[in-house]
């Protein structure tokens, strides 16, 4: 895995990316972006899914491969780059070996779960029959900061609420006690 200079094509893909990202929030999911590109051509887009759908699969990257998949009409996705504003997991990491992406552009490092050399990486192992070239660090501050907001919004959210719980608990008690 490397730090690499980027493209300015890279750039505006990763930029699409995040522009995913904040659907995925707009949607009241965790903010990860993905974009798949053959040839210069974005071939498939995606972004987290899993509390709207109930579904733990769907994730960014999966939903990518997914499409994908279903446009080029195969499950091998050769020659191809996916740009996803944070780290893969273990689970999308697996099944970008499996689908042969050829290279893969993420920004954030996942400090938790990050499966491509932060935590553990999945595509070094000598059990992966495939091999991606991994480049991190793309709009790395700005994709670690659309996460924070994201975190720190719903962090004072939570906080809010039980504050509001309390004090709605509070008042029914007065009255249920007449």
């Amino acid at each position: 895995m490397q730090t690499q200079n980027f493209s300015a094509e890279d750039e505006q893909f990763m930029r699409r990316a995040m522009q995913l990202a904040h659907q995925a929030e707009l949607e009241g999911e965790v903010p990860v972006g993905a974009v798949l590109v053959r040839d210069g051509q974005i071939i498939a887009e995606g972004w987290n899914r899993s509390i709207i759908t109930h579904d733990a699969t769907a994730h960014a990257e999966i939903q990518v491969l997914r499409k994908a998949g279903q446009v080029v009409e195969n499950y091998r996705l050769v020659d191809t780059t996916l740009y996803v504003t944070l780290e893969p997991c273990p689970m999308c990491a697996g099944a970008l070996l499996h689908s042969r992406v050829r290279r893969i552009v993420f920004g954030a490092p996942d400090l938790k779960a990050g499966a491509a050399g932060t935590v553990l990486n999945l595509f070094e192992s000598e059990a992966a029959y495939h091999y991606a070239q991994i480049e991190k660090g793309l709009l790395e501050s700005e994709c670690r900061e659309q996460l924070q907001q994201f975190f720190r919004r719903r962090r004072q959210e939570i906080k809010e609420a039980k504050r509001q719980q309390q004090t709605d608990g509070g008042n029914q008690s007065e009255t249920t006690s007449e």
